[in-house]
């Protein structure tokens, strides 16, 4: 198939769905479409979950089972392996929205722990994951960043925090399962970043095994990629980077107005897509000294990466390079570009019903705001069900 028109192979992009799965995907893209729907269906949802009325199985399986690998890491295993059949690689994301205590964090990090030994055993996952708040408090990861002065008992936390990740660390070092450390608002995000750079500077001295995220609807993420890979030489240590577009915006606008700070976000779709692809090419270009995750529902910059790959000469199963979607979405990109001999690993959330429904609900009205996401979903889907007819 012509590079350019590869993403419309439905045969091999749904090829692991049943008839019945078809239809179910249809159904959901079809109720997504619909904008009131959502707020509705989120509503009720919402409201049915707190009051404990038994939708857990109605929930489970329709939405739930679309956009999710299981309830357990065990229950994941049969997705996961069949996936793996087509090339497909999976990264187990435990998707629980995190209270703030330590008790919880403590508890992340022992199922961090657990899912990188999960990870060890299986050739299928070659990632794990976690995000930088769920193990530690939000108001120090911000207190941090904007450089306000800790209280006692706040330090006695921050080194809690910094023994959490580098327990993590050197867990996935030991294990040879490199870890995605997530990105969040970037009213936290430095504070992050740099104790994920002092974990890269650690652990990352042969390859890449701890990674960060860049959001790139952030501006000014090039210029800290560049500052990092300054750091990178001088150090000599491989960079590890997954690379998005980015989860918060409305929340990061919405806050640089009300404050009265310029925004970090880009101006426009435009802006931000131009600035993935830069940076996407700025990696590609430095491989000898950084690996990269690159996260994309984006066509566009899917057959972008694999053009730049080509003409550099990197081989498309270069370990140093991956692609990864969200299971449930984009499967015309994930199951096309493996077929074609690419590193692909879906992220496969997972977690008990109820705990995972504020995941879900982002979802759909994630899904709902990017245009022409749904209804490219959809066109795809009903020409395999006209496929399979014929």
């Amino acid at each position: 198939m012509g590079q350019n028109n590869l993403f419309d192979n439905t045969k091999t992009a749904f090829a692991l769905k049943s008839d019945s799965e078809l239809e179910r995907a249809y159904f959901l893209f079809k109720m997504i479409a619909n904008e009131p729907l959502v707020r509705i269906g989120t509503a009720v949802t919402n409201f049915a979950i707190k009051a404990h009325l038994p939708v857990q199985g109605l929930i489970r399986a329709t939405v739930f089972d679309h956009f999710c690998g299981g309830v357990s890491e065990e229950d994941c295993l049969p997705v996961v392996d069949k996936m793996f059949t087509k090339g497909v690689c999976s990264v187990l994301d435990y998707s629980v929205e995190g209270k703030e205590e330590e008790a919880q964090f403590d508890s992340v990090l022992h199922k961090t722990i657990k899912l990188l030994e999960f990870a060890d055993q299986k050739d299928a996952m070659p990632f794990s994951v976690f995000k930088p708040t769920g193990l530690g408090r939000f108001l120090i990861w911000q207190k941090k960043t904007e450089g306000v002065s800790l209280t006692s008992e706040e330090e006695k936390e921050w080194e809690r925090i910094e023994e959490r990740f580098d327990i993590v660390c050197k867990k996935a070092y030991e294990c040879d399962v490199a870890v995605l450390i997530d990105g969040e608002e970037s009213w936290m995000q430095d504070a992050a970043d740099d104790l994920v750079a002092k974990m890269m500077r650690k652990y990352n001295k042969k390859k890449a095994i701890v990674y960060n995220t860049l959001q790139l609807y952030r501006h000014d993420r090039l210029d800290y990629l560049k500052r990092l890979h300054e750091e990178a030489r001088v150090y000599d240590f491989k960079i590890g980077m997954k690379i998005v577009r980015g989860a918060y915006m409305e929340k990061e606008n919405d806050r640089a107005q009300e404050k009265g700070y310029p925004t970090p976000i880009c101006k426009d779709k435009k802006d931000t897509d131009q600035n993935f692809n830069t940076t996407m090419n700025y990696i590609l270009e430095h491989l000898e000294d950084i690996s990269v995750f690159i996260g994309t529902h984006n066509e566009e910059s899917s057959y972008l990466a694999m053009q730049k790959m080509n003409q550099l000469g990197i081989a498309c199963n270069d370990p140093r390079v991956w692609f990864g979607q969200l299971f449930g979405m984009s499967d015309h990109i994930s199951f096309n570009i493996a077929n074609e001999g690419y590193n692909v690993a879906k992220y496969l959330p997972f977690g008990p019903v109820r705990d995972v429904m504020p995941y879900l609900i982002r979802r759909a009205e994630e899904n709902t705001s990017v245009a022409g996401q749904t209804s490219r979903e959809l066109n795809l889907l009903s020409q395999e069900k006209k496929r399979r007819k014929l």
